[in-house]
């Protein structure tokens, strides 16, 4: 009767379905015979344990098999341009099933002798990108002088501004907000030119005005001017020139990280 309860299958099951294992398939021994001949000498009514070796690695492969049914990977959200407009893919959640929990209640089962079902335990795994965190984006037309701020695909406020000239062309590609400074000093750059000049520090006539949001192209930031005759046109060695008091505004409205995307449109 012991043999015969130790070698019925462990059933393990999870919404509605339901798994059947034997227990050999762990490498298990139940050493019976033992079991028996204390339960003959012990007090009656008295608990005799069954001794049962398994091999731990077929009950982890065995989870793992487990896993690859139940696991889903979860998908982060992505951002992408389409046309000039900023698009962002759904994000999915994912699961995965709690491989510690499932082994140590496998384990527990056949060391026990007991077959009563194992519930296994899944849990959600979150995308770690949503759409809603995608924050702040700036898409910048080099061809039409225009900068849109969105909030993720939502546009929120378009400017005029300044780009390179032909000479100095504002750099086209996907980049990424890297600093940003108040009232920063202006460092000729190692360009024919800026030959001959030197730092300029913050105030009046300072070429970058009251802010700086460099991005990951060297040297390449938004700024303010002085200079506002310039706005709407392609003039400056590369940069991107605001009004000072829209860059100003700009500045609060995003983070380092902030993904900028500048297109020739």
């Amino acid at each position: 009767m012991v043999r015969a309860h130790f070698v019925s299958p462990l059933v393990l099951t999870y919404r509605g379905r339901t798994f059947r294992r034997a227990p050999a398939s762990f490498g298990t021994v139940a050493y019976v015979e033992g079991a028996v001949a204390r339960a003959r000498l012990a007090v009656p009514g008295s608990s005799v344990p069954l001794v049962v070796r398994l091999r731990g690695d077929r009950v982890r492969e065995y989870v793992a098999r487990l896993a690859g049914r139940f696991d889903r990977t979860a998908v982060d959200a992505r951002l992408s341009l389409r046309g000039t407009s900023p698009h962002v893919s759904a994000s999915r959640d994912g699961r995965a099933l709690d491989r510690l929990a499932a082994t140590k209640a496998i384990v527990a089962a056949l060391a026990g002798n007991s077959r009563r079902p194992i519930a296994l335990s899944v849990a959600p795994v979150r995308a770690s990108v949503t759409r809603e965190g995608i924050g702040s984006v700036l898409v910048i037309q080099r061809a039409s002088n225009q900068l849109a701020l969105y909030d993720g695909m939502r546009l929120r406020r378009t400017f005029r501004v300044a780009t390179g000239q032909s000479r100095y062309p504002t750099p086209l590609g996907r980049f990424s907000v890297v600093v940003m400074w108040r009232n920063p000093w202006w460092y000729p750059p190692s360009s024919d030119w800026a030959e001959g000049l030197k730092p300029v520090p913050p105030g009046p006539g300072n070429p970058l005005g009251t802010r700086w949001i460099g991005i990951s192209s060297p040297g390449v930031g938004i700024h303010g001017t002085p200079d506002s005759s310039s706005i709407g046109y392609s003039v400056s060695h590369g940069c991107i020139r605001m009004h000072i008091p829209d860059v100003e505004w700009l500045f609060t409205q995003l983070q380092p990280g902030a993904t900028v995307f500048i297109v020739d449109a």
